[in-house]
C-alpha cells in the first residue's frame, strides 16, 4: 500500500509539472494551437514507445538475462558433477543389472551431434531402472552421500536453482536417498520389502542423474570443447575411462 501511495504521489506530481510547463508555454507564446499539436503528437508516440520498450527491448533483455542465468546454472551443475555427481553415477551404476545397455548409449560418444544427444536422452528417459539394492556396498554409498551431503545442500540453497526445476528435483532425489540410507542403523539383512523400497530410491536418483548428466555433456560440447574432452575421458559409465590422453 505504501508503494502504491508513493507511485500515485509521483504520478500526480509529474502531471502537475507537465501542466505548469504547458501553462508557461501558453503565457509566453499565446498559441494553444501549437501546444495541442505537439501534445497530441506526443501522446500518439507513447504507444510506439510502449511497443519498443515492453515488447522488443524488454524481450531482448529478458533473453540476454536468461542466457546469463543458464550459464550460471550450468556452472553450478558442472561443480556438482566434478565434486561428487560423476562419482555418484559410477557408484549407482553398480546396482543397475542392465548397465550394459546404458554403456552402449553413453560410452564412446565423443563425436555426438545435437540430434544424437536428443535421441539418446529420449531413449534413456524411457528406460525402467530396476535396481538391485541387495548387491551390497550400500554402506559405502551411504558414507559417500553422508560426506557430500553438506555440499549438496549448499548447492540446493543457490537461488538460481529456482529456474531449473529438473536439477532441483535431481538434488532432492539424491538427498532423499542419502537420508534413507543414513537413518537405518544397519544396511545388512534388511527385509525384502525394505530392499525393494531402497531400490526405488536408487532408481529415482540414478535416472534423474543420467538425464542431467546428458544435458550437461551437451552444454560442454557446444560451449567448452576442452571440458567436454575431459568429461568424456572420465565418463562414469566407462569402466576403462582414464583422464590420460592416449590417442
Amino acid at each position: 500500500m505504501k508503494n502504491l501511495n508513493w507511485r500515485m504521489i509521483i504520478g500526480v506530481l509529474l502531471i502537475a509539472l507537465s501542466a505548469v510547463v504547458y501553462s508557461i508555454h501558453f503565457l509566453i507564446f499565446r498559441d494553444p494551437h501549437h501546444i495541442f499539436i505537439y501534445l497530441v503528437g506526443d501522446i500518439g508516440f507513447v504507444f510506439i514507445e510502449v511497443l519498443l520498450v515492453t515488447l522488443i527491448i524488454d524481450q531482448l533483455l529478458h533473453q540476454r538475462e536468461k542466457r546469463s542465468l543458464l550459464h550460471k546454472l550450468n556452472m553450478i551443475i558442472g561443480v556438482f558433477f566434478s565434486e561428487g555427481g560423476s562419482e555418484l553415477l559410477r557408484m549407482l551404476s553398480d546396482y543397475d543389472p542392465q548397465v550394459e545397455r546404458i554403456r552402449m548409449d553413453l560410452v564412446g560418444k565423443d563425436q555426438w551431434s545435437q540430434q544424437g544427444f536428443s535421441e539418446t536422452s529420449q531413449r534413456t528417459r524411457g528406460y525402467q531402472f530396476k535396481m538391485e539394492s541387495q548387491k551390497g556396498g550400500l554402506e559405502g554409498l551411504r558414507d559417500f552421500l553422508r560426506e557430500k551431503k553438506d555440499f549438496f545442500l549448499r548447492i540446493l540453497e543457490n537461488p538460481n536453482l529456482l529456474e531449473h526445476e529438473k536439477f532441483t528435483d535431481t538434488l532432492w532425489a539424491v538427498l532423499h536417498l542419502a537420508e534413507e540410507l543414513t537413518c537405518r542403523k544397519s544396511l545388512q539383512n534388511l527385509p525384502p520389502t525394505d530392499y525393494a523400497h531402497l531400490a526405488g530410491d536408487l532408481g529415482r536418483a540414478y535416472k534423474s542423474l543420467i538425464s542431467e548428466w546428458l544435458n550437461y555433456m551437451l552444454h560442454l560440447k557446444n560451449h567448452y570443447p576442452y571440458l567436454f574432452s575431459l568429461a568424456i575421458r572420465t565418463n562414469p559409465f566407462d569402466p576403462q575411462a582414464k583422464p590420460e590422453v592416449t590417442e
